[in-house]
């Protein structure tokens, strides 16, 4: 299990890349980067086994700006060359060309070779860009140990907005002086412009595990600090719906506080059950002190589950406008693996509805209660 969790990181940037595409910053594909070459040899093929010279010469003026597209400027250089070059030799008969036409092909490769320098140094400063987005976003939500204390953890996230590992949703799992906690949210907003927001979040929830004894102490922790956060902005209106778990130091109990979202399903001997988690308010309006959270104590047994699923989940919709049933459908997806288990949710999600455009967090969590396996 240790070998998957260490590839899923890798997965994550592959599926990226998918998502982004060639033109969105993806490698070219093979095909763009054999088109030079084949079309070169295609026009010397063409002129050996034609027995009349072909007025193809002309092609030979399109394969330097095709090498731009997906090869460097010595590349580019090398593929201008030998276009000149059979452009001006006998054996292919394209020897008469006229010198306004050997001119334009030797001027075109020219200019492609500086393109292809100019774009090869922008590729390598966005590639520089992206590097250190993508460990400052890591640094805001890092990847979730295959284990916290007693329980086994695994978390997917899949942000709407293209190139991007943070949006509006958060998760994390953390082990402190009183237990194990797990917190999922979703804040007022989507994509980097509620990046501030999360980190704030998960930064009070961190230390909040530290030196908060009970989980509606930790609620009321966020709230204060969205609170104070939106102070200074009259119409900032930030809130954030959010669920947290508090399981005991034997991971027998698990206690529950949903705020302004529905609780986690428990899946238990093949079946899903839903917990009878009465949601309060969100976080950030101020009313945690007024009207605490209310706590629910869910006893555990070996080999159950809780599945926390944000609402890019449970409102994407089919081609009829149908939601995702996704308690009827998790008994069947379910694996021993929580990463797995996610995995496969996500596969099914995006075969259900094809076009998910909320940002997409799952949260699973394995209690092992001592005593059990």
């Amino acid at each position: 299990m240790s070998r998957a969790r260490a590839r899923l990181p890798r997965r994550d940037r592959d599926r990226d890349l998918d998502r982004r595409g060639w033109l969105r910053g993806a490698p070219p594909p093979v095909w763009a980067r054999l088109l030079p070459s084949v079309l070169l040899a295609g026009v010397c093929t063409a002129e050996l086994i034609s027995p009349v010279p072909l007025d193809v010469g002309f092609l030979l003026g399109a394969i330097p700006p095709l090498a731009v597209l997906a090869h460097g400027p010595v590349v580019t250089a090398v593929l201008g060359a030998l276009a000149v070059v059979v452009l001006t030799v006998p054996v292919f008969r394209l020897d008469n060309p006229g010198s306004t036409d050997l001119l334009t092909v030797c001027f075109v490769a020219a200019l492609s070779v500086l393109l292809s320098f100019v774009r090869s140094r922008r590729d390598a400063q966005l590639v520089t860009e992206r590097a250190v987005a993508e460990v400052a976003q890591r640094a805001v939500v890092p990847p979730l140990p295959e284990e916290v204390g007693q329980v086994r953890c695994a978390g997917l996230y899949r942000a709407a907005q293209s190139g991007t590992l943070v949006g509006g949703d958060f998760f994390d799992v953390r082990a402190g002086p009183y237990g194990v906690r797990a917190v999922m949210g979703d804040v007022q907003g989507h994509g980097l412009s509620a990046v501030a927001t999360v980190a704030s979040l998960l930064g009070a929830f961190r230390e909040a595990v530290l030196d908060q004894p009970d989980p509606e102490a930790v609620a009321a922790r966020l709230d204060r600090r969205l609170a104070v956060d939106s102070a200074g902005e009259p119409h900032a209106e930030l809130f954030a719906t959010a669920v947290l778990l508090d399981f005991s130091a034997d991971a027998r109990v698990v206690r529950i506080v949903a705020c302004g979202q529905a609780g986690p399903l428990l899946l238990r001997d093949g079946r899903t059950v839903e917990l009878d988690v009465e949601p309060c308010t969100p976080l950030g309006l101020g009313l945690a002190e007024v009207t605490p959270p209310r706590v629910v104590s869910v006893p555990l047994r070996a080999g159950d589950r809780l599945f926390l699923a944000s609402d890019g989940v449970t409102e994407a919709r089919d081609a009829g406008g149908v939601f995702y049933p996704l308690a009827e459908r998790l008994p069947g997806l379910a694996d021993q693996d929580p990463a797995a288990l996610a995995e496969r949710v996500w596969t099914d999600l995006v075969r259900y509805c094809p076009d998910v455009r909320d940002d997409v967090t799952m949260l699973v969590l394995a209690p092992r209660p001592r005593g059990g396996p």
